[in-house]
């Protein structure tokens, strides 16, 4: 199974990631992780949507995107779940993650993405509130 966990910086991919492979023992993956896989970027690319696309029918995979220009990695039959939060929680988490400074490109940054993937079409959409033991329920089944 292959599941992509979309979502703006600071809106929980990695902690769902997390609980989800407690259950499903999947390979994951984040941003441009495939690099490592070949010295040759183009070559790792091209292994990267190959191991994608087995995974979809084949070993679990969670792969985590902050950049849209990843979406045209997944293949058809990828379970897409969006990660959503309030901009101001967004704020505070990606302040906790700078020890407690939050610049002002980065604060205009976080501004200027705030909500990219809100019309995107997923298996399943999920806000700050969600109960992450559902979840991992749902899609561990």
């Amino acid at each position: 199974m292959l599941i992509a966990i979309i979502g703006e910086n600071c809106v929980g991919k990695s902690t769902l990631a997390n609980r989800l492979n407690e259950k499903l023992n999947a390979k994951i993956y984040s941003g441009k992780d495939y690099l490592r896989l070949e010295k040759n970027p183009y070559m790792a690319l091209e292994k990267f949507k190959t191991i994608l696309k087995e995974s979809v029918t084949g070993n679990n995979i969670i792969y985590l995107i902050t950049e849209k220009e990843h979406l045209n990695l997944l293949p058809e039959g990828t379970f897409k779940i969006v990660l959503t939060a309030e901009l101001e929680k967004i704020k505070e988490r990606f302040k906790e993650r700078m020890k407690g400074n939050l610049p002002l490109p980065l604060e205009k940054m976080l501004e200027a993405k705030h909500g990219m993937y809100d019309n995107l079409d997923c298996n399943m959409k999920l806000d700050s509130n969600y109960d992450i033991d559902d979840v991992v329920k749902l899609i561990s089944k």
